[in-house]
């Protein structure tokens, strides 16, 4: 049984989240999906097609983590199978947010390899688990799939085993997750300034 005022914080988060992002260039468009953890099998998660700047409740559905809808006739974004992985796997997950910023996008496609590592940055520290701007941040990169199943179990082998709070996905945008959605929006929001560090580096060397 879901909780109805849990679930209604879990909207009001979300409608407030996609103000927010919107405003601040993360999600142009229809782009991006939010995600808030219910309970230990269900989630509530952005409908597909969403324009996330105008978000209300109705906007926003509960499914279980393989994404089968719960009293919804909505259809969620095929990408809340990523959303439901990264439950599943990171219990300590409580808030997913995927972004479109155009410095994540351009910078998942200028990392040659599978993993872009930052360091020495100040603000590394408000990603959670970081302590110190002296330890390396590893942000793991996967290739873009539009199938979207097999992207999920790539994201899941790649993610394996790894300390890390956010992946790119090459193309296309950000993944990261917290125990809440402050501590997302935090994260959203240091690492998009810690991309264009790493872009403005990149164009001086």
């Amino acid at each position: 049984m879901i909780d109805l005022e849990q679930l209604a914080r879990a909207q009001q988060a979300i409608v407030a989240a996609g103000d927010e992002l919107y405003r601040a260039g993360q999600v142009p468009a229809t782009g991006g999906n939010f995600s808030v953890r219910l309970d230990a099998t269900h989630m509530a998660v952005t409908a597909s097609g969403r324009h996330k700047g105008r978000l209300t409740p109705a906007d926003v559905m509960v499914t279980d983590f393989a994404v089968t809808p719960l009293g919804s006739p909505q259809k969620p974004s095929d990408e809340a199978r990523l959303h439901g992985q990264l439950y599943q796997d990171r219990p300590e997950a409580g808030a997913v947010l995927h972004t479109h910023s155009r410095a994540a996008t351009v910078l998942s496609r200028l990392i040659e390899g599978d993993t872009l590592w930052l360091e020495g940055f100040e603000l590394q520290k408000a990603i959670e688990g970081v302590a110190s701007h002296d330890t390396a941040l590893a942000v793991p990169i996967v290739d873009n799939d539009q199938d979207i199943a097999a992207l999920a179990e790539v994201a899941r082998e790649r993610l394996r085993g790894l300390d890390t709070r956010a992946y790119l996905i090459r193309g296309h945008g950000l993944y990261t997750w917290a125990r809440d959605m402050s501590g997302c929006l935090r994260q959203v929001e240091a690492l998009d300034f810690l991309f264009d560090c790493e872009l403005i580096m990149r164009r001086t060397r």
